[in-house]
This record gives structure tokens, sequence and C-alpha cells, in this order.
């Protein structure tokens, strides 16, 4: 029997797969949904006529060629040709894309910010976006940008897509739902959402104000990393993630489309809801993912692992070994490793580290950086624990410890991050980091045997 709910005036279906409401688990997988019983053809992608009248559209995200072609077959009330109409170009001065450098910028140093804060301003998705950092360049698709998001309403008969990237969505508070064409994401702090390069959709607050992250892929898709000899456990497991069951509208209302295409905004108006899609199947669509269900590994007798030993996602990059983006995360875990140095130890490396908080205390910097929080530490640039954090790891008892109440993650990407005017001259900047080494000591007098 199929049945249907309303959740923000899209008919959602009822799909009795997998065991959380409303989605179906797996990551890359191919899925199948309906709304409306028959809607979805079977055998074939693109019948002479579709049931119910529905249009057959494909969604594609990978060239028609590719060795795994990620795409998607959309059977929609009208087709995507109709939710589209003359662009004009519209300016969201906070909202940036690679290349965006300022020569009053410096981006050469290791920066750390307070929260953005909210302000009195109502804010959408997108009137609501700060950039942060920008790396390579959106037009050779290359790259990412990291931004912070400011929300406090709801898009109104308003939607969106990004024709330059994937975006990888991590708040910090409130609650945000994305109604997007191929389903309803709700997600909250401790919660990710990928939504995929091409897709509509609407935001809307359920809990606000909402703060969070955003971490814009102009490359190749996030993928689960390879894990080597840490085998088939353990990590981010496929069945974890979870995709949206069909949902759609059918509302004849003058609405707004904002498409994101070259780092330029355009906007044009319709006449109807875009959220038509009615049933669909495949492999491209977006998904969530609780971060309390990561299951960290790390070293049980001694040394401190590469903090790539705590990737959740990764976007390849042309060079074997080297990614366009990690998406690491740091959570509660065990420490236990004998006669070592437990904190991320003092390194330069040739990928751009920038770290949010989401909540708790971050082990290697006990102070200042705090929930909402941001520090950028750029390609060969030296960085790693504070004084306090180096003193009480040095002198600590090595029992087993609970490192506990913390979540941290890094966009970390092979390119330079370049600060934009917002995160140089407006975001609140920390200008006193830098003093968190100054009173490092000196405790070398070439006595042998000193520790």
């Amino acid at each position: 029997m199929n049945t249907q709910a309303q959740v923000s005036g899209l008919t959602r279906a009822a799909t009795p797969m997998g065991t959380t409401e409303g989605y179906m688990p797996g990551f890359g997988n191919d899925f199948e949904t309906e709304v409306l019983p028959g809607a979805l053809p079977q055998g074939m992608n693109s019948p002479q006529k579709c049931n119910y009248g529905l249009y057959g559209e494909q969604l594609s995200g990978t060239a028609f060629t590719d060795v795994r072609p990620e795409r998607t077959w959309c059977y929609r009330i009208r087709p995507s040709v109709k939710h589209s109409n003359r662009y004009r170009r519209v300016e969201l001065p906070y909202f940036r894309s690679a290349p965006d450098i300022h020569p009053e910028v410096t981006s050469l140093g290791q920066y750390r910010w307070d929260p953005v804060p909210h302000t009195d301003a109502p804010l959408t998705w997108l009137t609501g976006m700060r950039t942060m950092t920008t790396a390579g360049d959106v037009n050779t698709q290359v790259g990412m940008a990291a931004h912070v998001y400011l929300v406090t309403e709801t898009m109104q008969d308003a939607y969106f897509y990004s024709a330059d990237s994937e975006m990888l969505v991590v708040p910090q508070e409130g609650q945000l739902r994305f109604a997007t064409e191929l389903g309803i994401i709700d997600l909250e702090p401790k919660e990710i959402a990928i939504l995929p390069r091409g897709l509509l959709y609407r935001v809307e607050v359920l809990d606000g104000p909402a703060r969070g992250f955003v971490c814009e892929n102009y490359g190749q898709k996030f993928e689960l990393p390879g894990r080597g000899p840490i085998g088939a456990n353990c990590m981010a497991n496929p069945r974890d993630f979870k995709t949206p069951v069909a949902a759609f509208e059918d509302r004849e209302v003058p609405s707004t489309v904002t498409v994101k295409w070259c780092g330029q905004f355009h906007e044009t108006q319709i006449g109807q809801s875009p959220l038509d899609v009615v049933a669909w199947h495949g492999n491209y669509a977006p998904c969530k993912y609780d971060l309390r269900n990561y299951c960290p590994v790390g070293a049980i007798l001694f040394d401190h692992p590469d903090p790539s030993i705590f990737t959740v996602l990764t976007a390849p990059s042309g060079q074997p070994g080297t990614a366009n983006i990690d998406f690491v995360l740091f959570r509660e875990r065990w420490m236990v490793a004998e006669d070592t140095f437990r904190p991320p130890w003092y390194h330069k490396n040739i990928m751009s580290e920038l770290m949010g908080n989401i909540y708790g205390q971050y082990d290697a910097k006990p102070q200042g950086f705090v929930p909402g929080g941001i520090s950028l530490h750029n390609m060969m640039l030296p960085h790693g624990p504070d004084r306090d954090a180096f003193e009480k790891a040095s002198n600590a008892n090595l029992g087993p410890d609970k490192l506990d109440n913390t979540m941290s993650f890094m966009f970390e990407t092979r390119f330079p991050q370049h600060l934009t005017r917002f995160a140089g001259t407006e975001a609140p900047l920390q200008d006193d980091y830098i003093d968190c080494w100054k009173d490092i000591e000196k405790k070398f007098d070439g006595t042998p045997g000193r520790k």
C-alpha cells in the first residue's frame, strides 16, 4: 500500500525501506522512489508517455561517458525548462567565489575568528551567506570556498541552485529544512548534508536563528575515502547516509529561482513551484549523515596518527592521494597511546587547513577556539598546540583518557585559501591569535637525556 504525508506543503512518499522515516539508506546507491503508485516507469527510462501526464527528465552530475555515470531520472509535473525564464544579474556581495583575491587582505598567516555574530537583519540562505575563504578557480572547476551561513528567515516562494558546485553543509546551531527537487532533508547540529551541483531547493528555518558552515566544492564529487588496511568497518559507513524519499508540490504561485553560475548570481521569475518531481530513480541525489555515527580509529600503542585517519569524505583531485578537499572530523574518542605526545604535533604541510568548532573544546587549543569559531592555517605555514596544551600533554599521566564533549572539523585542500574582504576586515578576527605560541620556551641546554 502506498501512503503519503504532507511536509512543508509537499506531498512526500512513505517509502517502506530503511529504518528512518522519510529517508533511504546508503551512499551513492541507485535509489528509486515515487509518491504516487505507478509514477515511476519500470524497465525503461523514457516511455513514449509517462503515467499521470508527467515529463521524464534526466539530471546528470558527470559526463555521460564517465566510468560510473552519476545521473537521476526525474518524472515531474513540468520539465525544468518551464522553471526557467529570462535571467537578470543580482548581487549577493558576501557570497564569493574563487578567485577572489584582494591586495589589501593578507592571506599568509595563522588566523582565528570568533563566531560570526547574528544581526537584527532578516537573512535567508542566500543573503545570510558569508564567504570566509576561496581556493582554486570556479571557472575551471577546481578548488573550493568556505562559508559561514546566518539564517533567520525561510525562503518564501524562492528557490536556488548552484551550477558551480556541490555544497557540504555543517550546522552549528539551529535547524534547517532543505526542501529539494528530490525530497526533504531536515538538518540539525551534529549532522551534515550534501547538496549536489544543479539540485534546486528551498531552505526553511525550523529552529532559528541558524548558523553553520558550508564547504563549496568546485571539483570532483565528495566520496567515501579508501580505507586501505583499515578494511570494511569503522570510519563513516555507507548505510548511515540517508537520502530523502520523493516529495512534490503542485502550486501555482509567482516564484523566484536564483542560479549561481561561474561565481555570478542570476534570477528568474516563474509562475509555479519548481519542486514538482513526483518520482525519481538514480544515484545523483542529496543526502545527510549523522556525525555521531562516525567511528574513529587511532593509535592503540604509540604515536599520534596523521589527521587523514579521521577523514569522513574526500573530493579527489587529478593527483592520486592529494585531495581537492578532505572533510575531516575530530570527535569524542579514547586516547590510550603510551609514551606519546597525544595532541597533534607541530607541523607544516602542503594542505591548507580551515577548522570549525561545532561544540566543546579542541584538545590542541583549549582556549580561544570556541563553538562557532574558525581557524585557518594555510599551506606551508607552521602551526600546532599552544603552550598550555603542549605543557599539559607533555606532563600528563598517560593512562586511558576520554576526550569528551568535543566535535570539530576541518576543510582541508591542496590549494592556498585566500581570505575574502569580509574575513579580513569585517569578521571577528582574533588579532592576538599568533600570541598563543609566544610563551613557548626554549628547553634545550645541551644536557644529555634532558626531557
